[in-house]
């Protein structure tokens, strides 16, 4: 076992749901409270209510079906469980001693998740000198997930010592979604709180974890332990509205600020690069890129516009958002993430210039989208242009003639086509009402072709934000859902 910093605490609750103090613990029992505001905020009824704290109290457990796949219960935890499954994705498919990536062994899962959760931890600590925090249940106060279960510990357990790890006997694995009778104040009542100095010690200690992250409330104690690592006021500085809690306690939902604390480590509320000054305060964006990637359906309905940091992440894995769920979008073929082309990043200066993504810009626009691109940016040949890409004088240049002209028969280096893959979480998501990909086949073509043309569906729409002439062909007998 690792060495562990700090003495550990235990939340402590009362029934109207406000964290008591002690004599020893008044210090951390506000910084409990904290913890709570800053998740699940302060409801005008007073309290979280069951069904919404329910949805979250499952582990990260994988499917039957799909070995390296986690599956969700219910709605809300896939602002966890979807960046989660894509860095898990990401180990899996790009480890050279994972060639068999879709049948992987329980032991492969354990490593792969204990580490995969290691590197979200890892990303989120804002000052590595401060150790790294691991929330886990109180000694003695791990849940148990059926009443039979509770009957097998009483008689198995009576008499033995507490095991050393936090890990529980092999029989006593949690399996199911929750334990019955656990409720908001319960579960905030039973927590302890460990620190962890560096990061050997953080890999060593997530492994000794493995069935706390696997078994009820796995999701939640988590997400605390990333909070509680990247710091509650280090969230508060990023964070956009301070009073916009991480978890919806009407719905249920994660924040943007908490899908992107988990995909960059960083709790800010919007998906664009950089920082942006909007009637004289800083709106927080993304600010390098991503190992993994973000898309969303609200781009296409044009309510954002995601910027190239999580458009063109590290490794070609995408989580893709619709209006009420996240699931994730991947692939192996690695060109799909390589350097930007000349035409790549031709289109992405044009647009830039075209902030409402018309497809066009005013003409008087042209000379400066020329200069951004080091093209020769004369007056007497930018008017030329300007004939040329506007014969009719309408006063716009269109982006399609302008790359035509300028950057013709550009080769991406992306094939013509390949396999990709889909993964939702939710079993009544999927085909069949089983938790397995959807696997099928990508077309990137430089320009609307009429002889490929796919049925248009809410996956081609949101991957259309990043490739606006994607065509895909599923193996199964409809697209696969991004609810």
């Amino acid at each position: 076992r690792c060495l562990v910093a700090n003495a550990s605490f235990v939340y402590r609750a009362n029934r109207t749901g406000k964290l008591a103090t002690s004599e020893n613990e008044s210090v951390m029992s506000e910084l409990n409270k904290e913890v709570v505001d800053l998740v699940w905020g302060r409801p005008a009824s007073g309290g979280v209510s069951a069904s919404i704290f329910r949805r979250w109290t499952q582990g990260f457990l994988f499917s039957e079906n799909e070995p390296s796949a986690l599956e969700q219960f219910e709605g809300g935890p896939c602002a966890v469980i979807a960046p989660v499954q894509a860095f898990l994705l990401k180990n899996i498919l790009f480890n050279k001693d994972s060639p068999n990536w879709r049948h992987i062994s329980e032991e492969d899962q354990k490593v792969a998740l204990c580490s995969t959760l290691s590197e979200i931890l890892e990303s989120a600590c804002s000052s590595p000198s401060t150790g790294y925090c691991l929330v886990s249940w109180a000694k003695g106060q791990t849940p148990h997930t059926s009443t039979h279960a509770k009957t097998q510990t009483q008689s198995q357990t009576q008499g033995m010592p507490e095991p050393e790890s936090s890990q529980p006997p092999q029989e006593l694995q949690p399996t199911s979604l929750s334990a019955e009778d656990l409720g908001f104040e319960r579960f905030h009542s039973i927590l302890h709180k460990r620190t962890v100095k560096s990061v050997s010690e953080l890999r060593e200690e997530m492994l000794s974890l493995h069935h706390t992250w696997r078994g009820c409330c796995g999701v939640l104690l988590f997400l605390y332990s990333v909070i509680l690592t990247k710091g509650i006021e280090n969230i508060r500085n990023e964070i956009q509205d301070t009073m916009e809690p991480l978890i919806d306690p009407v719905h249920g939902h994660g924040s943007q600020s908490l899908v992107n604390l988990f995909v960059t480590g960083h709790a800010v509320s919007n998906v664009w690069d950089g920082d942006r000054e909007c009637s004289g305060m800083k709106l927080h964006g993304i600010h390098k890129q991503a190992s993994v990637g973000f898309l969303t359906l609200m781009e296409s309905l044009r309510y954002c516009k995601v910027g190239a940091f999580l458009k063109a992440p590290k490794f070609p894995i995408w989580i893709l958002g619709s209006e009420t769920h996240l699931s994730v979008f991947f692939t192996k073929e690695m060109s799909l993430v390589g350097p930007e082309s000349p035409s790549e990043q031709a289109r992405r200066v044009f647009q830039s210039f075209d902030p409402e993504d018309n497809g066009f810009i005013p003409e008087s626009l042209l000379e400066d989208v020329m200069k951004a691109l080091d093209l020769v940016s004369e007056p007497e040949y930018v008017s030329l242009m300007k004939s040329k890409l506007d014969p009719e004088s309408l006063g716009i240049i269109l982006l399609g003639p302008f790359l035509l002209e300028f950057f013709p028969d550009q080769d991406s280096g992306i094939p013509d086509s390949f396999p990709v893959y889909h993964y939702n979480g939710l079993k009544q998501s999927n085909h069949s009402e089983r938790v397995e990909y959807v696997e099928g086949t990508a077309l990137v073509l430089g320009f609307e072709d009429p002889m490929v043309r796919t049925d248009d569906t809410p996956v081609k729409r949101c991957l259309q934000t990043k490739w606006p002439y994607i065509e895909l062909l599923w193996t199964t007998d409809r697209s696969p859902s991004l609810n």
